[in-house]
């Protein structure tokens, strides 16, 4: 596995090695992310605990900065966290394109970043200014820390879960941002379209669902719905980001349901994840799909 990353630049957390893509042969069940100064290994299955030493010794030497490697077993119940060499860290702050942002291993399946959305999130910190923005299931708002960071003028964060969207608050007082202009909605977004559109219209609307959360969220089921409520939260020529995280659903899927539910949706392009993020096999991928809201008169 070491053999094939190439990182020379540890100064900003990401993504080291993703087997996830199946792009490596027999290696398809690893990832390996720097969140200084930790290296985290996450194994979807059991491996010989004489080739995890060995990666251990090698990226202990690949990256002089790290301080702790640990490996998550995510095939487990729980998806229990262990430190395997080095300082047992259970928080970091880690930087993404000179922003920061807090990071704590163990206490959740996921670390608080989703490492493959780095390009989407400078896409909005550079187009963001001065746009009222609706961040729809918005997890530790790291998306509203970027626009509030390229000059958004509000933001509006939901999310179903009450306690990510406390740690989104302190994001952006890590990052030293006046959050007058942010607020943090945590409401089920199938039930609470009126209030999202009390606080609308909106120029910017992001949606990066789950692509399943029982009793919640079955995304192939319901991104229909949250579509064709798009003409009553934007405002004309405003810009929508959809992102789609199932491997089992293509692009094709999206756009479809665009053109079904929302046809003044008119596609502008795709914002590609990092290059580390390789896939054997198109599509299978995170998706994330630029729009532009155009009515016609």
């Amino acid at each position: 596995m070491i053999e094939y990353i190439t990182a020379t630049n540890f100064d900003e957390c990401q993504r080291l090695f993703h087997g996830r893509g199946h792009a490596y042969p027999d290696l398809a069940h690893v990832n390996v992310d720097w969140l200084s100064p930790v290296i985290l290994i996450t194994l979807y299955q059991a491996v010989e605990q004489e080739w995890l030493e060995k990666q251990v010794k090698a990226l202990e030497q690949l990256v002089p900065a790290c301080e702790s490697i640990q490996v998550q077993h995510r095939y487990e119940k729980f998806a229990p966290t262990e430190v395997l060499w080095g300082k047992d860290i259970s928080r970091t702050i880690v930087v993404e394109s000179g922003l920061k942002y807090n990071i704590e291993f163990g206490k959740s399946q996921n670390t608080g970043l989703f490492l493959d959305m780095k390009n989407g999130r400078d896409w909005v910190r550079k187009f963001a200014k001065n746009k009222s923005v609706l961040n729809l299931f918005s997890y530790t708002c790291a998306f509203s820390v970027a626009a509030i960071a390229g000059g958004a003028k509000k933001v509006v964060n939901v999310d179903i879960s009450k306690s990510p969207l406390s740690k989104g608050r302190d994001n952006h007082r890590l990052n030293l941002q006046d959050t007058s202009n942010v607020k943090f909605e945590g409401v089920d977004i199938f039930k609470s379209y009126g209030r999202l559109k009390k606080h609308g219209p909106y120029e910017l609307l992001i949606c990066d669902p789950p692509s399943f959360q029982k009793g919640s969220v079955d995304i192939e089921r319901d991104y229909s719905k949250i579509i064709r409520r798009i003409p009553q939260l934007m405002s004309p020529e405003g810009d929508v980001i959809l992102c789609l995280n199932s491997p089992s659903l293509a692009e094709e899927f999206l756009l479809a349901e665009v053109a079904r539910e929302c046809s003044d949706c008119t596609f502008v392009r795709k914002i590609e994840s990092p290059e580390v993020f390789k896939e054997a096999h198109q599509g299978k991928g995170l998706k994330v799909l630029l729009f532009k809201y155009s009515p016609r008169t």
